[in-house]
């Protein structure tokens, strides 16, 4: 198994003692293949590292934009993902953030967590991580 630090600059860098990304390579019945593990993306400007403004739309678009960055960096897209688990400071935003999902990642959809939270970093009202398979 060999393990890889997956970092881009077209994505928010981490805020702690964390990666963007790990890639896990390894043997598996049909060959070879490698797993991808996202940390958890907020709607980060990659470029300000601010918070975008414009509410959860906004700040959910940004965070599937960075989660994609880290995925394309280990040379997945949206499309590998297997798992993802969101993050809403708000379930009254489910809705919202279903349709945002539906336009950004092609089916097969990957199963998915949501989870309501009282906070999330820097202020954030949507975080997303994920989980792709190559």
């Amino acid at each position: 198994m060999s393990i890889t630090v997956i970092s881009t600059d077209q994505a928010p860098a981490a805020v702690g003692p964390y990666s963007q990304a790990i890639r896990i390579a390894q043997m598996f019945a049909a060959g070879e293949g490698s797993m991808v593990y996202s940390s958890g993306q907020v709607g980060l400007d990659p470029a300000t590292g601010e918070l975008v403004g414009g509410g959860i739309e906004a700040e959910a678009r940004q965070a599937f934009a960075n989660l994609k960055a880290v995925a394309e960096e280990a040379g997945a897209t949206l499309g590998n993902a297997v798992k993802m688990t969101l993050f809403l400071t708000d379930l009254s935003q489910f809705a919202t953030v279903n349709a945002i999902m539906k336009e950004l990642v092609p089916e097969p959809f990957p199963a998915r967590t949501t989870i309501g939270v009282a906070a999330l970093p820097l202020g954030a009202c949507f975080e997303v991580e994920g989980v792709f398979a190559i």
